[in-house]
């Protein structure tokens, strides 16, 4: 009779466990973050926010969302909760792309690619050289800008236009 019992427990011990394991696989899966040991993060989830990431070289600071250890690779993750799209909107891309230029001269590793998780979707953005030199075109374009009087603006995303705080005061926005 206790050996029954014991196996019973045991038996319900296992089930446990593995209905456990379950619902933690389902819970990594939903923040968008790939398999491996979370390094750096940077958000209200926990107890405190790492330091930025800060590259003299580039003239570039940036506290990316998680920093994941994979395999020897350092995978930079930055989370949208509240976007929707069937794609990455460039912005978001040229960010993470940021996140990776810094992991790759801070960290002095070369992530390869880098995550961007939206509410329902994750995407895995290849760092390649051609988005590499188009950070460092756009990186560059705007430390030009930076010291001209009056840069027209972009509006090629009406919400992003409507909702901007200078509206009110901007020449360009769209009606």
């Amino acid at each position: 009779m206790v050996v029954l019992l014991l196996s019973l427990l045991l038996g319900l011990c296992i089930g446990l466990g593995v209905i456990l394991l379950r619902i933690a696989q389902v819970q990594r899966q939903a923040t968008g973050l790939p398999g491996g040991r979370v390094i750096y993060a940077d958000t209200g989830a926990w107890s405190r926010c790492e330091q930025p990431l800060l590259s003299n070289r580039y003239r570039l600071v940036g506290k990316p969302d998680y920093l994941v250890a994979q395999g020897g690779q350092m995978i930079p993750v930055e989370v949208k909760p509240q976007r929707t799209a069937p794609a990455p909107y460039a912005s978001d891309i040229m960010q993470l792309a940021a996140y990776c230029l810094l992991v790759e001269d801070v960290l002095n590793q070369n992530p390869g690619y880098g995550i961007l998780k939206y509410r329902d979707q994750a995407f895995a953005i290849d760092f390649t050289p051609a988005l590499r030199q188009e950070l460092l075109d756009t990186l560059a374009r705007m430390r030009h800008d930076r010291g001209l009087r009056d840069v027209a603006r972009s509006h090629d995303e009406p919400a992003r236009c409507g909702g901007c705080g200078y509206r009110a005061r901007c020449t360009q926005r769209l009606a």
